[in-house]
């Protein structure tokens, strides 16, 4: 059965789409610790990122790179974080979020909240300086 990643790519589930390339796919999550908070996947269905090949996983940190750098010219921070934890969803993916402190990159604190309008428009402002 398809992760819910891989029917994200597939267009069955509707995302805040930031960017794509032929093998790796990027999106906002829905439940952000930060705006901004991104999801980088590759196409490619594969549960652990260290199981990816080494030339996908090359492309896969160098589109998290342009995507980090978008995030950083949209959103106001001193940095992107970037954590890969793997257990929430069997589809490699990286986490990029805004951060000013350490602690902003804190998975059990509480979620930031935006409307639908407010996701479309910030995904188009990533987007726009990619």
């Amino acid at each position: 059965m398809p992760t819910i990643f891989s029917r994200i790519v597939a267009g069955e589930i509707p995302c805040y789409k930031i960017a794509e390339t032929e093998r790796c796919f990027a999106f906002l999550d829905i439940n952000p610790i930060a705006k901004g908070h991104t999801l980088v996947i590759p196409k490619q269905e594969t549960d652990y990122l260290f199981h990816l090949d080494n030339n996908l996983l090359a492309e896969l940190m160098i589109f998290a790179k342009q995507v980090a750098l978008a995030i950083e010219k949209t959103v106001p921070c001193q940095r992107i974080g970037v954590a890969v934890i793997g257990l929430e969803v069997p589809h490699a993916h990286i986490h990029l979020a805004p951060i000013n402190t350490l602690h902003d990159l804190d998975f059990t604190k509480p979620r930031v909240k935006l409307s639908a309008a407010e996701f479309a428009q910030l995904a188009q402002d990533i987007a726009g300086n990619m």
